[in-house]
C-alpha cells in the first residue's frame, strides 16, 4: 500500500482548493488541501501553530510548528 505525500509545489502559485503551509527549521514549503482544515488532526496543528505564533507568522504564510516527518505522518492519514 502506497503512502500520498501532501504535495509539495516550488512555484509561488498554489492551485485552487489548496494552500500553502511551512514546515520545520527550514521552513519547506508544502500545498496542501484545503479539505484538511476540517480534519481533528491538523486542527492540532494549528493549535500548536497558534500557540507559537499566534497570529502573525514569520514568513508571511502559515507556519506549522513541527519537523517534516511529523507533519508528513499527520497528512499522510488525512487523504
Amino acid at each position: 500500500m502506497a503512502i500520498r505525500l501532501p504535495r509539495i509545489v516550488s512555484s509561488k502559485k498554489v492551485p485552487k482548493g489548496y494552500f500553502a503551509v511551512y514546515v520545520g527549521e527550514n521552513q519547506k514549503r508544502f500545498v496542501i488541501p484545503v479539505s484538511f482544515l476540517n480534519h481533528p488532526s491538523f486542527q492540532d496543528l494549528l493549535g500548536k501553530s497558534e500557540e507559537e505564533f499566534g497570529y502573525s507568522h514569520p514568513t508571511g504564510g502559515l507556519a506549522i510548528p513541527c519537523n517534516e516527518d511529523t507533519f508528513l505522518k499527520v497528512t499522510s492519514r488525512m487523504y
